[in-house]
């Protein structure tokens, strides 16, 4: 501070200019001048240039394939070639290179085609100004476009190395759980024959030694079959073929009459339409459903209802029951050993629903269960159609455990 109360600043700094950007730069351009005009506005655009200018096919193929440049910018009359002419040239490489007319004159009709035959952007040389901003946004795109396929070669690569690890666990699962049956069928085999000869004579803790030993192997023999099937169920063929899921439902119900018959259950099931999918496959989909509604039953006798409805080239299967019902947010249950219930409650392994998944999925499917509140279970899935119905197409819909069945 002064004697008379003046407050000098301090000085401002500076700034800093910004660093070039460095651009190898391939030109085509019969005309010296003209080129000179377009480097001094790059080089005042902030660009540091190395540039080689070309003016036949030839030369421009050379440079191509032995001088890679980060962008092209091309004159669109060239005498006796074009600048589109070049643009052809660049198309037939492997190359993503920015490609900018610079013209003297270039009317509105003949730039929208020009960018519609594949050329980034174009510039008049009465407007030069403006080219800097076209090549840093031109980079910029192509710096984009080389990120997204960096991306996509790398999700492509871990889908990839995702299939195949779960080939591998298939395979493993598969091998292990076939290997396993016959020790395992040995062991169940003779802890239930000791169980036969020696109970009663031994005493009561020798007893519930033995009963746990059998109910282990005999778990452990059902859990492996289940496995299995669930391995099967990803290692089968998926051939399509038109189905009449009608059918499919009655031989499904043939191999649950026993389970019908004991519970009393009532199947109403609507006219059943013909869909794209694998027979065998569909059964066993259809029936763990149906196992399922039966064996998660309440107070009263089973009510199962199978419906299909048309949407959009697909058919929306319904299979609704009136049992204990499932808890709200419970998608997990298509989860491979997801349980809700303990195995006093319900018997089972929990892979019945994870199975129906991988089936309707490997189909082209979705599956899942229509929320809802009260008592019972909705569950629904989707397939292609195998055609359009015909108008004069119906059948009789089943009304009865009985008549379903037989």
């Amino acid at each position: 501070m002064l004697g008379g109360g003046e407050v000098i600043d301090a000085p401002q700094t500076i700034a800093e200019k910004p660093s070039k950007s460095r651009l190898k730069l391939l030109m085509v351009e019969d005309n010296a001048a003209d080129a000179e005009l377009v480097l001094r506005e790059l080089r005042r655009g902030n660009f540091e240039v190395s540039s080689t200018i070309v003016d036949t096919p030839e030369l421009f193929s050379r440079e191509l394939a032995h001088n890679v440049p980060d962008l092209v910018l091309s004159d669109y009359n060239l005498g006796n070639w074009e600048g589109m002419d070049a643009l052809e040239i660049l198309k037939g490489t492997a190359l993503d290179i920015p490609f900018i007319l610079v013209s003297g004159a270039l009317g509105d009709v003949t730039a929208v085609e020009c960018i519609k035959r594949g050329v980034t952007d174009y510039v008049l040389k009465d407007s030069l100004t403006r080219l800097p901003i076209s090549i840093r946004r031109a980079l910029r795109e192509r710096a984009l476009r080389a990120q997204r396929r960096t991306a996509e070669l790398e999700l492509a690569h871990k889908v990839e190395e995702l299939a195949r690890s779960n080939q591998d666990l298939e395979q493993f699962a598969y091998v292990a759980s076939h290997d396993l049956q016959e020790p395992l069928r040995m062991v169940a085999a003779y802890t239930q024959l000791l169980s036969e000869r020696y109970r009663g004579k031994l005493d009561d803790q020798a007893d519930k030694y033995i009963h746990y030993a059998v109910d282990g192997a005999t778990r452990m023999q059902t859990l492996i079959q289940d496995l299995l099937s669930f391995s099967r169920a990803g290692r089968q063929g998926t051939e399509l073929a038109p189905t009449d899921t009608s059918i499919i439902v009655k031989s499904a119900l043939s191999n649950l009459t026993a389970a019908v018959q004991e519970s009393g259950a009532v199947l109403n099931i609507e006219p059943l339409p013909k869909v794209l999918a694998n027979g065998p496959q569909l059964q066993q989909v259809f029936q763990n459903l149906l196992g399922n509604a039966i064996k998660f039953r309440g107070a009263d006798p089973p009510v199962i209802d199978i419906t299909a409805q048309q949407q959009n080239g697909e058919y929306v299967f319904s299979v609704a029951d009136n049992g204990i019902g499932i808890p709200q947010g419970a998608d997990r249950i298509f989860t491979i050993f997801q349980r809700l219930h303990t195995r006093e409650e319900y018997p089972g392994n929990g892979i019945g629903l994870a199975i129906c998944k991988r089936i309707i999925e490997r189909q082209g499917g979705k599956i899942w269960i229509e929320p809802h509140s009260g008592p019972g279970t909705t569950f629904k899935f989707s397939l292609q159609a195998a055609a359009k119905p015909a108008a004069n197409e119906s059948h009789e819909p089943v009304r009865s455990a009985a008549a379903a069945s037989a």
